[in-house]
């Protein structure tokens, strides 16, 4: 069987949903190909997976009509407070300190779980009739021609259309048959991501605080309970996620302190090596790559949804006015405003998430002087302080249409 649609999107997380209801606004048929089955985000049970959603993500769900159907259980992020310390020490405050009332816009962020966003983005795709959602099936081909590009599927069944977009990750297909190389090397890190509930109300405070090994970030979720992003060595992270339930808690409290009282584990855990991956083309003839297929980063500043989430907004922009322009939205000349536009912000967030990383994930008495002083200096500069929050928030720089607001 051959379907057809303009664009033909592969990987169904969230980047694909999204850009799929995307393009569909503008009159575009999409077909949406993803490996697992609908049934896997179909469980309402919290898994301890959420994300930090800038304001100008939110922006953009708002203009996809998904906003709304996440909202209630959406956390607003009111402080950002970033520390450097040891494990046991506790948190002395030497660093920077954000504030959303410090801009006009409202909170810089917004903590949203996978369950609410991602069931969201389905549910929306399931009532559109220009998306087409494929589920259970993987390509395992893909043919370009001077008209249109074909993918085959491994059922045998084929999808024909005018652009093929890579959202499937970070060892992506899409961007492998596309010839397309990737750069990138391992940071000799591990991310331990769970949830936990604690005593104390968070106030809507993320924190994020540096210490020898790797970050931690504490980000505040609906009720007394908060997403923990935990940075470990890789052999000293797959000991600590072997452990059982309590005895993990016991090894992340001297890392936590005591600030939200008591602490208890909720959902499942998990683990996420590390490593900077970046596509050296994020297009191809009639193939552009989206999120993690174009670019995989450190969530050391918590920004790679937020970075796919642009590169959505961004594609989207430049289809919906190459369409309304009656040009071919898939030819090399359109491709390349998105590529260009996308260029620099990818390379200056992958440097940037790099060297903080670098920077802070030692022990050096030098090193730690000088970051320390210089986070003081930027805490007590109220423009410098008021960038950072709008570099946070995703307003800095030019704004595709979704993320206007």
């Amino acid at each position: 069987m051959t379907e057809f649609a303009d664009i033909a999107i592969v990987g169904g997380g969230l980047n694909g949903p999204a850009l799929a209801l995307a393009c569909a606004q503008v009159g575009l048929s999409v077909i949406l190909i993803d490996a697992q089955p609908v049934e896997t985000f179909e469980d309402s049970d919290f898994d301890g997976r959420a994300y930090a959603l800038a304001l100008a993500s939110k922006r953009m769900l708002q203009g996809l009509g998904i906003w709304d159907r996440v909202a209630m259980n959406a956390q607003p992020m009111t402080e950002i407070k970033v520390s450097d310390g040891r494990v046991g020490e506790g948190r002395v405050f030497l660093g920077l300190h954000f504030e959303s009332d410090e801009i006009e816009e409202g909170p810089m962020g917004f903590m949203v779980e996978d369950r609410y966003l991602r069931r969201a983005l389905l549910a929306a795709v399931a009532e559109n009739d220009l998306i087409t959602l494929v589920s259970q099936e993987t390509v395992v081909a893909q043919d370009v021609a001077a008209d249109g590009a074909t993918l085959t599927l491994g059922s045998g069944d084929t999808v024909k259309c005018r652009l093929i977009v890579g959202a499937d990750g970070r060892q992506s297909g899409v961007a492998a048959r596309a010839g397309i190389r990737r750069t990138g090397w391992d940071y000799g890190q591990t991310a331990l991501v769970c949830a936990i509930a604690h005593d104390k109300p968070h106030g809507g405070v993320a924190h994020q605080f540096f210490m020898p090994p790797g970050p931690l970030a504490i980000l505040p979720l609906p009720g007394n309970r908060s997403s923990i992003v935990w940075s470990e060595r890789h052999d000293m992270a797959r000991r600590i996620n072997a452990l059982p339930d309590e005895e993990y808690l016991q090894v992340l409290r001297p890392r936590f302190g005591d600030f939200l009282g008591d602490i208890r584990l909720e959902g499942r855990r998990f683990l996420y090596p590390l490593n900077l991956t970046l596509a050296n083309a994020i297009t191809a003839d009639r193939v552009a790559l989206i999120g993690d297929a174009a670019h995989g980063m450190h969530p050391i500043a918590g920004q790679g949804l937020n970075a796919g989430f642009r590169d959505v907004a961004v594609l989207a922009h430049v289809i919906s006015h190459a369409v309304k322009r009656g040009e071919d939205f898939a030819s090399p000349f359109v491709l390349d405003r998105y590529a260009q536009w996308r260029r620099f912000d990818t390379a200056t967030l992958a440097a940037s998430t790099d060297l903080f990383n670098k920077l802070f994930s030692n022990d050096n008495p030098l090193l730690r002087l000088g970051r320390d002083m210089g986070m003081a200096a930027i805490n007590a500069v109220p423009g410098l302080r008021r960038g950072f929050i709008r570099e946070a928030a995703g307003l800095n720089g030019e704004l595709p249409d979704l993320m206007r607001g």
